[in-house]
C-alpha cells in the first residue's frame, strides 16, 4: 500500500511484515513487554474508539506528556487518524512552559505519565478551560481516569465505520502534529507539521538506515522532532522499536536486545569516549601503551583508503582492542544516526573505526527535521560534515552564510502566529534556519554556528562561538562551554569541567577531591586549566582566543535549565544566571 499519511504506517506495517513479533517493546518490572502489530493495531483503534466516545472531533489538541513507551505511540497514531492533533509535550519543562502551551494549543484531551508530572500539572489544568479530560497511564498514578479505562470505553463503543470514514477524509497536506519547541532561547513556538512533511522525510531516508537490520533502539525523547520521525521510519522498514528503560540502561538494553541501528547525541557518544579513555589509566604500562596506540588510531580513522600501512595497523587493534570494547558495550550496530547538534570529527572517526559506524544528520523541528544526512551513496558520508541535503530539499548559503532550505521538508507555519511564520519562511518558500554553513567540493555540508550566537567585538571582529566551544571542549576536562564578548574588548568563557575526569585526574595526581567548588579553585587544578586554554587557544586567530575565563561549580543539565533536552546549551538562561560572573570577567 501507498503510505500518505502517518496512521498509513500501522497498515503498511501489517501488510508488509505480518510475521514480525515485535513491533513494539519496552521494559516493566524488569521483563520485557512485547506488542505485535495486531495488537498494537487493535489497540490503537480501540483508544480512538474511546476518543471518539469522548466527543474528540477533528481538529481537537491531543497532548502527551510521557517518557518513551509503546503507549505514546498508541495514542499518537489514535488521535492522528481520527483528525484530532497530536501534541507532544517534553516531561522536563517548566510549570509555565505548561501553562503556555495547553492554553496556547485549547488542549481538548491530555495524558500524563507518572506520579511526578501529575504533581508538576495538576495546579495548572484548572487554568486550561478548553480541557475536557485528563487521563494517566497507570491507575495508582492519580484519581485521575487512567488509560486502560478509555481502551475499555473503545471496546465497547466501536465505530468501525465512522473511524473509516474519518481516515478516509485526512488529505496528506492536512495539519498532523504540532511541536512545541523547546529550543535555547526559552520562547516556545508551535510547529505545524502536516502528514506529507513526515511521510517524505521517512521515504527520502528508507536507503539510509541499516539495510538489514530488523531492530532499533530508542532513548531520547519521542516528542522531539528528531526521534519521533527516527521511530516512524523505523516502522515504516517494518523493525522492532525497543525503548530503553533509562539512560542509566542504555548499555545493559543494547546487550539484552542487540540492535543494529540508534539514533543518540553527540554528547552520549563523548561519553563513552570519555569512559573508554579513562579505562585504560588502569593497565599496567604495557598494556596500557598498547590500548592508547589502538585508542589514537581509531581517533584518525577515515572512510576513505587509508594506505596500507594504516590498515595492517588497523586490523591488528581490531583483533586485540576493538573487538573487545564491541563486546563491552553489546556492538552489533550498522548504523549509529548523530544529531541534535555537531559532533567532533574525531569522534565519529573513533567510533566508526571500533564497529559502530556514525551517520549524522541535521535539521529542525521546522524541517520536519532533516535538512542534510550522511547517506551510503558516494560522497554520502565525511567525518566532519552532516552528508548531502536529502532528496527533495534545496539547500543554500544566504547572507552571512545561513542555511536556508526549500521543499517537501518546510513546516506549514508557527500556530497562531503568522508574523513569526513570515519572518522565519520567506516569500519564496525558504526557510531561514539561523545556522550558519558551508560546503565542501563533493556537496556535503559543515555547520559552523549559529547566526544569533556570533558577536562582534569592541575592535569590529566577529567571533564564532559555537566554533570555539566545539573545539575547547574535545579536552576531557571540559564537559561545557560558553563563549562571551559582545561589544567587549576580547572574547571570555566560563567553563563547567567534567567532573568526573577532575576526579580521576585529581586522584592520579594524589589530590584529595572535597567537593566541586573547592577543587575549582585548587591551584593545581587552576594550573591545569591554564595549560588546556594555552593548547586550545593556538587554533585560533588573537581576537578569538580565549582571554579570561572563569570554572564553575554547576554542572549544566537540562533538569535544572541550562540545557535544552538534545543537550544544547542555553545560553540567555545561564548568561542571566552567571550575570554578576560574567561582570567581573570583562570588568
Amino acid at each position: 500500500m501507498e503510505v500518505t499519511r502517518l496512521f498509513d504506517l500501522l497498515d503498511n506495517y501489517l501488510e508488509k511484515y505480518p510475521t514480525q513479533d515485535t513491533a513494539l517493546a519496552c521494559k516493566r518490572e524488569g521483563v520485557w513487554l512485547k506488542f505485535s502489530i495486531q495488537e498494537y493495531i487493535e489497540i490503537t483503534n480501540n483508544i480512538s474508539y474511546g476518543m471518539m466516545k469522548l466527543g474528540i472531533k477533528p481538529g481537537d489538541k491531543v497532548g502527551i506528556v510521557s517518557g518513551n513507551r509503546p503507549e505514546w505511540n498508541m495514542i499518537d497514531f489514535a488521535s492522528m487518524q481520527i483528525g484530532a492533533i497530536s501534541i507532544p509535550i517534553y516531561p522536563t519543562i517548566s510549570q509555565d512552559d505548561y501553562r503556555h502551551i495547553l492554553n496556547h494549543a485549547e488542549m481538548k484531551l491530555i495524558f500524563i505519565d507518572g506520579k511526578e508530572l501529575r504533581n508538576k500539572l495538576q495546579p495548572i489544568l484548572p487554568e486550561v478551560k478548553s480541557l475536557k479530560e485528563v487521563y494517566t497511564f497507570n491507575e495508582q498514578d492519580s484519581d485521575y481516569k487512567y488509560l486502560e479505562q478509555l481502551i475499555e470505553l473503545g471496546k465497547k463503543n466501536p465505530q468501525n465505520e465512522q473511524l473509516a470514514k474519518l481516515k478516509a477524509g485526512i488529505k496528506e497536506n492536512d495539519l498532523a502534529t504540532i511541536i512545541y519547541t523547546s529550543g535555547t532561547t526559552g520562547n516556545q513556538k508551535g510547529v505545524m507539521l502536516s502528514h506529507s512533511n513526515i511521510v517524505n522525510q521517512i521515504k527520502n531516508l528508507e536507503s539510509t538506515p541499516a539495510k538489514w537490520s530488523n531492530k532499533a533502539l530508542s532513548f531520547l525523547p519521542l516528542c522531539h522532532a528528531y526521534e519521533r520521525m527516527l521511530v516512524y521510519l523505523y516502522q515504516y522498514l517494518g523493525m522492532s522499536v525497543y525503548y530503553a528503560e533509562s539512560l542509566g540502561t542504555i548499555a545493559e538494553n543494547i546487550k539484552e536486545i542487540n540492535p543494529t541501528m540508534m539514533s543518540c547525541v553527540p554528547r552520549l557518544l563523548e561519553k563513552i569516549y570519555d569512559k573508554l579513555y579513562l579505562s585504560g589509566k588502569k593497565l599496567p604500562v604495557v598494556q596500557r601503551m598498547l590500548y592508547y596506540w589502538a585508542f589514537n588510531l581509531a581517533t584518525k580513522y577515515q572512510l576513505e583508503d587509508m594506505g596500507w600501512r594504516y590498515n595492517l595497523e588497523f586490523k591488528l587493534a581490531d583483533k586485540l582492542i576493538y573487538s573487545k570494547w564491541r563486546t563491552a558495550i553489546g556492538g552489533n550496530f550498522d548504523i549509529v544516526v548523530s544529531g541534535g547538534s555537531a559532533i567532533q570529527p574525531h569522534i565519529a572517526s573513533f567510533f566508526s573505526a571500533i564497529g559502530m559506524p556514525v551517520f549524522e544528520g541535521y535539521g529542525l523541528s521546522e524541517t520536519s527535521p532533516v535538512i542534510a544526512v550522511s547517506q551510503r551513496g558516494k560522497h554520502g558520508r565525511k567525518f566532519g560534515t552532516v552528508g548531502l541535503p536529502l532528496p527533495g530539499v534545496e539547500v543554500k548559503l544566504a547572507q552571512r552564510d545561513e542555511i536556508i532550505c526549500r521543499g517537501h521538508n518546510v513546516m506549514l507555519g508557527y500556530y497562531k502566529d503568522p508574523e513569526l511564520t513570515t519572518q522565519a519562511i520567506d516569500a519564496e518558500g525558504w526557510f531561514h534556519t539561523g545556522d550558519t554553513g558551508k560546503f565542501t567540493s563533493e556537496g556535503q555540508l559543515i555547520i559552523t554556528g549559529r547566526l544569533k550566537s556570533i558577536f562582534k567585538t569592541s575592535f569590529g571582529k566577529y567571533v564564532n562561538p559555537q566554533a570555539v566551544e566545539s573545539k575547547f571542549t574535545e579536552s576531557p576536562f571540559m564537559e561545557n562551554m560558553i563563549v562571551l564578548g559582545e561589544n567587549k574588548k576580547f572574547a571570555a568563557a566560563l567553563i563547567s569541567p567534567d567532573f568526573v575526569y577532575l576526579k580521576s585526574w585529581c586522584a592520579h595526581h594524589k589530590i584529595k577531591y572535597t567537593s566541586n567548588a573547592e577543587m575549582i579553585e585548587n591551584p593545581m587544578v587552576i594550573k591545569r586549566f591554564h595549560e588546556e586554554i594555552k593548547r586550545y587557544n593556538q587554533s585560533f586567530g588573537d581576537f578569538e582566543q580565549v582571554k579570561r575565563y572563569q570554572l564553575v561549580p554547576e554542572e549544566w543539565t537540562a533538569a535544572i535549565g541550562f540545557l535544552s533536552p538534545t543537550l544544547k546549551i542555553k545560553r540567555n538562561v545561564i548568561e542571566v544566571y552567571y550575570a554578576e560572573r560574567i561582570e567581573k570577567i570583562f570588568s
